[in-house]
């Protein structure tokens, strides 16, 4: 089973979100996800200053097998992509939860709470794979 920390927040698409207390949310891909993919070869972040909308496409991730697109789970705006993974795009297969792909300034704070906690998302990953 994949590691699942506690203090963060989880989507349904795999990807996780912590809200800090500046109102701004680093997020990634869990290692759920990053596992299913493979070996990854290639990140694109997102530019700073981009708007997003709750659901939209804000990163590819290419690996060995296959490239996805990762969704963001709250809107706002791009405060800084993690421009590292250019270079490194392993540092997510290495650590999922320390290499975050952007943090993004909350258009609301409030969404973050609708988003799955450690322990919703760990039975997500459960019935998932039934």
């Amino acid at each position: 089973m994949s590691k699942i920390p506690a203090d963060l927040k989880y989507t349904k698409s795999h990807e996780w979100v912590k809200l800090g207390a500046d109102g701004v949310a680093t997020i990634g891909i869990t290692d759920h996800a990053q596992a299913a993919l493979g070996d990854l070869v290639f990140v694109e972040p997102p530019k700073k200053g981009r708007s997003l909308k709750a659901g939209e496409s804000f990163a590819v991730v290419e690996s060995v097998k296959a490239a996805s697109d990762v969704y963001s789970p709250i809107a706002g705006e791009v405060a800084e992509g993690n421009e590292a993974l250019n270079d490194s795009p392993e540092m997510i297969n290495k650590d999922a939860y320390g290499a975050w792909l952007m943090k993004l300034k909350v258009a609301n704070a409030k969404d973050v709470d609708g988003l799955m906690d450690a322990k919703a998302y760990e039975k997500f990953l459960a019935d998932e794979a039934h």
